[in-house]
């Protein structure tokens, strides 16, 4: 579980699709992911409007919950290549005290963490004050996940969800505020998914916790905007770990998830509720999104003077995401017309009570002028 090597963080390419095999290209520092030499690709950047990363800054130090996972390997990989300082939280039971020691080098503090309980959070945040004296940025990689229909999933599978992924995420905010605000700055990376914006059959549950966070975190930029402290939603869609297959690897090739045996009702091989399981079982390790070129522009999106809320990454997240919300919007044009007054057509006298809709008695008129709307005044003057 060697996290020190960047020979495979150097981000060839203008789009984060495509294979990732190691390279030999010299690593590129500080420059946001530039060129190794002999390549003519172009670089992988975060567009100038948000003024990335530039030549000459001071190394960051940063803190990546969930640091052993795929994508949270990766990026640590890239922090290390780009010559960060970095503390790197792996799960209390999934990697050892021993295994994480190997970690340890000038540039790489190794711990471990339940992001479930306050008090392990709290305790990396002070290790990591106490190794490198300052922290620049945090990132939540962490995430746990049950593939199975809503109904199938007992309370125990739920619960973990919520409280690995949204309280873990509420511990690690309300554990570092204090000294953001303190250092008047500081940067979030939360890493949610596409399933933070999409109803995906299969993953009710944790789609509610990503819903959750997403949330959370938007009310949140609202009320410590003042303090200079900024945050992202990361929102990945469909990435494949960093390794080959021929590398031996301790985590599943869907990462953190466990995959429920349906229920009867739910068995049959065309069901929705299996939608999100034969998604694993007919991608594989051929996830089309690069988890080493997104864990380069998250780098980026860690120094970068104006981030975004959110950073879709993949074609799938694009796609999905913007589907949904067209459909959104599409379904609010088609109910509107409950909500807010239609203007007559021209000619028409807007009903039976002439000119003003409303006949002699105060009543709204009858005729294809009158409109139903849920707001305002009832006829008899009170609040509706």
């Amino acid at each position: 579980m060697d996290i020190r090597s960047n020979a495979d963080t150097t981000a060839g390419g203008g789009s984060i699709a495509g294979s990732e095999a190691p390279t030999t290209a010299t690593p590129t520092g500080r420059d946001g992911g530039g060129r190794g030499e002999g390549s003519n690709k172009p670089k992988l950047q975060l567009p100038a409007s948000c003024e990335p990363p530039q030549p000459g800054q001071p190394p960051a130090k940063q803190l990546v919950f969930g640091g052993t996972g795929h994508m949270g390997r990766s990026l640590v990989k890239s922090i290390l290549s780009h010559s960060d300082l970095v503390t790197t939280v792996g799960r209390v039971f999934e990697t050892t005290p021993a295994q994480i020691a190997t970690l340890n080098s000038d540039s790489c503090l190794g711990t471990l963490c339940d992001v479930r309980d306050y008090a392990s959070v709290s305790k990396v945040m002070e290790k990591t004050l106490d190794r490198f004296g300052r922290i620049d940025c945090i990132a939540n990689c962490s995430g746990y996940g049950v593939i199975g229909a809503c109904e199938d999933q007992d309370e125990y599978e739920v619960r973990n969800q919520f409280e690995t992924n949204f309280m873990g995420t509420l511990h690690i905010l309300q554990a570092s505020l204090p000294y953001f605000r303190q250092q008047n700055g500081g940067r979030y990376l939360i890493f949610s998914s596409t399933s933070g914006a999409l109803g995906v059959p299969g993953l009710g549950p944790y789609c509610a916790t990503k819903y959750a966070v997403e949330g959370l975190i938007e009310a949140m930029l609202y009320e410590v905007d003042s303090f200079g402290i900024k945050a992202t939603l990361v929102e990945p869609g469909l990435v494949r770990r960093d390794e080959p297959a021929e590398i031996t690897n301790s985590l599943p090739t869907w990462g953190h998830f466990l995959i429920k045996p349906a229920s009867e009702a739910y068995s049959h091989a065309t069901s929705p509720a299996l939608h999100a399981k034969r998604m694993v079982q007919w991608l594989g390790d051929r996830q089309p999104t690069s988890a080493v070129k997104c864990a380069e522009l998250v780098w980026q999106l860690g120094h970068c003077s104006y981030p975004p809320l959110r950073l879709l990454l993949g074609s799938y997240a694009i796609e999905s995401i913007r589907d949904r919300l067209r459909s959104v919007t599409e379904e609010l044009e088609d109910w509107k017309h409950l909500n807010f007054p239609v203007a007559p057509s021209e000619g028409e006298d807007g009903g039976k009570g002439g000119e003003g809709g409303e006949d002699g008695d105060g009543q709204a008129g009858e005729g294809e002028g009158g409109n139903i709307v849920v707001e305002g005044t009832s006829p008899d003057g009170g609040e509706n």
